[in-house]
């Protein structure tokens, strides 16, 4: 684990000792257990794919509808990440449902109706 710094090797073997406490009954039936831990402490420190909020270096501040906050805030929260994180920040569904933890359907649901609560609190109409 020292192959990833002193924080991350530390961050690391404390993941694969946690993770191999409670089944250790387990690892005692594997023939290298050391290895076993290794791998764990290597997938826990693993960076992940998901950041809090992706930032695009293209962005460019675009016009907003003065009424668009007080619309939002009319939005459940899951409705309101949903909808923000999908049509704002271009995250897929299923990046959404991995956040929320909630299935696919369930983000689908959750965008589709906080799209027609922010159109029609917007006064205006699908295109």
């Amino acid at each position: 684990m020292a192959s990833y710094g002193f924080e991350k090797g530390r961050e690391a073997t404390a993941e694969a000792l946690a993770w191999g406490w409670e089944p250790r009954e387990h690892l005692q039936g594997i023939d290298n257990p050391v290895a076993y831990l290794f791998r764990v402490g290597q997938s826990k420190t693993r960076r992940r794919r998901f950041g809090l909020i992706p930032v695009r270096a293209e962005w460019a501040e675009p016009w907003v509808e003065p009424k668009l906050a007080g619309c939002l805030a009319q939005l459940s929260r899951n409705q309101r990440v949903a909808v923000v994180l999908i049509h704002g920040y271009s995250w897929t569904m299923s990046e959404v449902a991995d956040l929320l933890g909630v299935k696919v359907t369930t983000v689908q649901n959750h965008a589709d109706r906080g799209l027609d609560r922010l159109r029609r609190g917007l006064g205006v109409s699908e295109l």
